[in-house]
């Protein structure tokens, strides 16, 4: 019976192998293997019997079915690896978890799973800052409305708007790089820490087993490595996964039927956008992102108190954290993903976003005029109150902002027909917009480079 909708529904299959049974398992072999190989440096195992250890650390011949069977009679999952791993070796199996504690094995091979998904993740989201890039390039000039408070408030480009995605996510690409040595680091210090059943060696045993798996040396554990770094990895892709919702449901509001100035894009000769209203072109991928980036970002909770462990551990947070990292790594690969798709086939209305600003009749030119004022030898203060009044005015009457500034006095008086109109067309209002879209592009491109 299949009840996860990561089974059927979302994930890749690239980062569910990772957190997958198999993920897992392959991993607990190959640090197994480890630990020998290290001991085998050390002079305490023959290179004859490493080489046996190597040959069945494999998870064709260790399967992760023979380590089921046993654990359903030990009710130890490591127990159940180690003894299908010596009883797989033979004679050699002496060897297998020498002078090891589960959770040098456990922690160790998720360290392993959060490598692997680190490198995903750094995949990934180069993917979408290069396709943001390109978007914020082509739209470097597309003059289109700002928004505050959920009201027009003055044009600003659509390329500028990306701009501040780009360098979001490039903020978060940096954060990842930052995080990812503490993140992927594992221990071999045994029961308590204190490397006591690893003998005089302990540390360079440890060492070596690091090394040879890619993986952080930590200062000082308990029998479990520190969580502070499952926090941080898991409070990163929170965080990313606000982002994204962040950027979506802009895309979302931006197709809404009255605004209508981007959409996702719709097959037009296949695709259903309702049951009951076939005109519907609804924005299904982009709200779908958004509801899994809550599910990311819920597993924040679960993630701190999965440090507060008993003494030097107890086994609270094991269960737990078979949701929390495997969950929060898919789901947020696969809405990463959905957001490349969105955004690299997103169509961006140009016309109708003119439209929107000559909608507003001149008011969100306001601005513009009132700073003109000041460089015309008014106050600040009267130069505000003079636009406020012919705003009130131009809403009160219905004429646009444009024609009541030509019947100020005081506006009048200072620019000609001419000049009014230019402080009314829309590209004279978006600043240093190009500039901005220009540096943030070249700088995450020196990023991910």
């Amino acid at each position: 019976m299949t009840i996860s909708p990561l089974d059927y529904r979302y994930g890749r299959n690239e980062a569910k192998f990772i957190w997958s049974r198999e993920g897992r398992h392959s991993r607990q072999l190959e640090v197994e293997r480890a630990l020998v190989w290290a001991h085998c440096q050390l002079g305490r195992v023959s290179a004859e019997d490493y080489d046996v250890i190597a040959d069945i650390a494999d998870p064709g011949i260790v399967t992760a079915d023979r380590v089921d069977e046993i654990e359903a009679e030990t009710k130890h999952d490591i127990m159940a690896l180690t003894k299908a791993m010596a009883e797989a070796a033979g004679e050699a199996g002496w060897c297998v978890h020498l002078g090891a504690t589960s959770n040098d094995i456990v922690d160790s091979a998720v360290a392993l799973q959060i490598k692997d998904s680190i490198k995903l993740q750094t995949e990934v989201l180069t993917q979408l800052i290069s396709t943001l890039c390109d978007i914020a390039s082509r739209e470097r000039d597309t003059v289109m409305l700002g928004r505050t408070h959920g009201q027009a408030a003055v044009p600003i480009t659509f390329g500028l708007k990306v701009a501040v995605w780009v360098d979001e996510f490039v903020r978060h690409y940096e954060r990842l790089s930052e995080l990812k040595n503490r993140a992927i680091t594992g221990k071999f210090m045994g029961a308590v820490g204190t490397g006591a059943a690893q003998g005089k060696d302990a540390f360079e045993l440890q060492n070596l087993i690091m090394k040879e798996l890619g993986l952080g040396v930590p200062v000082a554990t308990t029998q479990v490595v520190g969580r502070d770094r499952y926090i941080e990895w898991v409070g990163w892709m929170a965080n990313v996964a606000t982002t994204v919702e962040k950027v979506l449901q802009e895309v979302r509001n931006l197709q809404r039927s009255e605004i209508a100035e981007v959409a996702e894009a719709f097959d037009t000769k296949k695709q259903v956008g309702s049951s009951t209203m076939a005109h519907k072109r609804n924005p299904i991928t982009a709200e779908n992102a958004c509801g899994l980036a809550r599910i990311v970002r819920s597993m924040i909770v679960p993630s701190y108190e999965n440090a507060l462990l008993w003494h030097e551990r107890d086994l609270a947070n094991s269960s737990a954290e078979r949701f929390t990292l495997s969950h929060s790594m898919i789901l947020l690969d696969d809405i990463l993903m959905k957001t490349d798709r969105v955004m690299r086939n997103l169509s961006v209305d140009a016309k109708r976003m003119r439209e929107n600003i000559e909608s507003q009749n001149g008011m969100v030119m306001a601005e513009k005029v009132m700073l003109a004022l000041v460089d015309r030898g008014v106050t600040r203060d009267n130069a505000h109150e003079i636009l406020r009044a012919a705003s009130m005015q131009a809403i009160s009457d219905g004429q646009g902002l444009h024609a009541a500034c030509s019947n100020d006095e005081v506006i009048s008086s200072l620019f000609g027909e001419d000049e009014l109109a230019n402080l009314f067309v829309p590209d004279g209002h978006i600043g240093h917009s190009g500039r901005i879209v220009d540096e943030a592009v070249a700088r995450a491109k020196s990023v991910i480079s």
